[in-house]
């Protein structure tokens, strides 16, 4: 299985991100509306960033806030390592386990198609399984 199974009927412009030039307070608004713990972070449409929870964390812990009117893009994690809609669920989950990331921007051409979590990748996995223990309960049910 591949990425594009989970992304498949999602819609590009449903995903929340910023600019590189927001400031992080509005970021950081953003999040917590939104309630999700990341968003890329694009200039002229392309994704240059990712900025999360741990970034703000960071942020704060290093100077007490004064980063707060500072632009997205002093404190993003950059450059993003993104997939794209080939990229094989466990080679998704074998990257953000290596690099200890919880989200990846889903890039196609270098456009952003979809912004995917390890909540995403989990979620198909246990669906996997689930599909493939039924299939073998009612295998040895008919032997």
């Amino acid at each position: 299985m591949n990425i594009a199974a989970i992304i498949a009927g999602r819609r590009s412009e449903a995903i929340i991100s910023c600019t590189a030039e927001t400031p992080l307070v509005e970021a950081i608004r953003m999040l917590g509306q939104q309630r999700i713990g990341a968003m890329p972070v694009l200039r002229e449409g392309r994704v240059v960033g990712i900025i999360s929870e741990r970034d703000v964390v960071y942020c704060i812990a290093e100077d007490a806030g004064a980063c707060l009117n500072q632009p997205v893009e002093k404190l993003m994690t950059s450059p993003a390592i993104t997939v794209s809609p080939s990229t094989t669920i466990d080679e998704a989950l074998g990257l953000m386990t290596r690099r200890r990331f919880r989200h990846f921007p889903v890039v196609d051409d270098g456009e952003l198609i979809a912004f995917i979590s390890i909540g995403d990748l989990v979620k198909h996995k246990m669906d996997q399984v689930q599909h493939e223990a039924a299939a073998l309960r009612d295998y040895i049910q008919t032997v």
